[in-house]
């Protein structure tokens, strides 16, 4: 595979299973997801509710017909920024085998340049502090880490 074979599009609901899978198949989405088949119902009604939101876009990336990666993005308003607007990017995967060939990369800079064209300001993520790795994968893709980020679980 060549990178510059990879194709972007928005998930459908057939997608759902491999992109669930993608989720669940590392060290810390394995204790966070709950791949069964049937998938549990839960998986559904947030790809509804996703889907019939204008600002937010799951962005499935492919080889051939293959899915190898995905990831979320969502465009909020915000009134700091002179009422700019932000693109959040999360649920970043690349599919077990197809790790290290630069799928990431091309994942995350289509999201910035989705951004562009959706006339945000900032681009913004998050990574679990148990992923260093990927933490200096978005450094080397020019992210910066100017803020502390805290989360409450509910």
């Amino acid at each position: 595979m060549t990178t510059n074979q990879v194709t972007f599009r928005e998930a459908t609901i057939q997608d759902l299973d491999r992109i669930v899978y993608m989720l669940s198949d590392d060290t810390l989405g394995n204790k966070r997801e709950l791949y069964t088949q049937p998938l549990p119902e839960s998986y559904t009604k947030a790809f509804n509710a996703i889907n019939s939101d204008p600002n937010i876009e799951l962005i499935v990336a492919c080889y051939d017909e293959e899915i190898v990666g995905v990831q979320q993005i969502t465009f909020t308003p915000f009134i700091t920024h002179q009422g700019g607007w932000r693109a959040s990017i999360e649920g970043v995967r690349t599919a077990s085998l197809e790790r290290g060939k630069g799928i990431g990369t091309l994942l995350i800079k289509w999201a910035i340049q989705r951004s562009k064209e959706r006339g945000c300001h900032m681009v913004q993520l998050t990574t679990d502090k148990k992923r260093p790795k990927a933490f200096h994968f978005y450094e080397k893709l020019g992210f910066i880490a100017s803020h502390e980020g805290l989360k409450l679980h509910l």
